[in-house]
């Protein structure tokens, strides 16, 4: 059994579970209307059909993470075999192999201009490579080894070619000048691992999950949370900003995807799993915003319809957990990769 808290700690508890419960109670009171009920006239959008376009097949361990370059063409993934593999999604053709020095690789991200791809992992360090630029074995060179956390490196996303954004397990944030090597920032973010980032689409702002079961909006150039968003009962796997700016979409280890908007500053729409027994590990909204993809733990990526709540598709064809969906820049392609050692690219 855990240990009993201290009274000062137990009374301090009450105190912030009450402030919270008012929170709810306030937000719930200005919310005239729900998501379901205001979009209740809009036609019914048809049930996705999507397939598997290409079968990406060259990892030979876990493939833990995936992301789309900005040409929407070309995306990276990370695996447990010790492998960044860039692959052209339109050929499904490998372009490019990466050796790491440690196999234990859980984020990738592609920089938006496709100059760059990072990893980070179990290593406790975020590793830069430059796609253009090869070294003697002929694999992309290494060109920043970002050392300095406490934690392992969770998530990293690019703001632009010299700069980095990384999430760890130490609950901090780092900001990094890839020139000099050098952070710029470094903050306590969270309560708990720093799970996922994703930017908003102007690159300003940008929303990060956590394990403390919250997710927080961030200005790029701030080191205080602009808003704390509450709801999800487990850890937060993962999060994606909504196309307009103005909202975001979660997965959780609770078996839930919600979706939060930011200028009402509360959750407005909640996504349960078909079967209820599978968590969500990823999530991944359309162009338009219409649709909200989910990997989950039952080797499906489930679909909803975004603003009638309703679960609108599923994408079969993993035989083991799907692990990251990343939807390409145009939104004409999403990518999923798994515990299966495979990447599938949706059209």
């Amino acid at each position: 059994m855990p240990p009993k808290d201290d009274p000062e700690t137990a009374a301090l508890k009450t105190e912030l579970q009450g402030i919270y419960n008012k929170i709810l109670e306030d937000q719930k009171a200005k919310a005239d209307t729900t998501l379901e009920a205001a979009c209740g006239s809009l036609g019914d959008v048809p049930k996705v059909r999507m397939s598997t376009k290409k079968f990406l097949k060259g990892h030979i361990n876990k493939v833990n993470s995936v992301h789309f370059s900005g040409d929407s063409r070309h995306c990276v993934t990370g695996s447990l075999d010790g492998k960044l593999i860039i692959w052209d999604t339109w050929t499904g053709n490998k372009v490019q192999v990466i050796p790491l020095r440690s196999s234990w690789v859980m984020s990738v991200a592609f920089a938006p201009s496709g100059n760059f791809v990072a990893c980070g992992g179990m290593d406790n360090m975020c590793t830069v490579y430059d796609v253009n630029n090869r070294d003697a074995t002929g694999a992309a060179k290494l060109v920043r080894e970002l050392a300095g956390y406490e934690g392992f490196l969770s998530s990293c996303r690019f703001l632009d070619d010299k700069t980095i954004l990384t999430g760890s397990g130490d609950m901090k944030i780092c900001t990094w000048d890839l020139e000099s090597g050098r952070k710029t920032s470094d903050f306590e973010a969270h309560g708990g691992d720093v799970v996922s980032i994703s930017l908003s689409p102007d690159f300003k702002s940008y929303v990060t999950g956590s394990v403390d079961k919250t997710c927080k909006v961030w200005d790029v150039r701030e080191e205080v949370a602009k808003q704390t968003f509450f709801g999800h009962d487990s850890d937060v796997n993962s999060v994606s900003f909504h196309p307009s700016g103005f909202a975001f979409a979660t997965a959780s280890e609770d078996k839930s995807a919600r979706l939060y908007d930011i200028r009402s500053d509360q959750q407005i729409a909640k996504y349960a799993s078909p079967s209820g027994t599978a968590g969500f590990t990823s999530c991944a909204l359309s162009l338009s915003g219409r649709h909200l993809f989910c990997g989950s733990d039952d080797n499906h990526v489930h679909i909803w319809d975004t603003l009638k709540t309703t679960h609108t598709g599923t994408l079969s064809g993993h035989e083991n957990r799907v692990t990251s969906v990343a939807m390409s820049p145009n939104g004409m392609a999403l990518a999923s990769c798994s515990w299966d050692n495979n990447v599938r690219v949706w059209v």
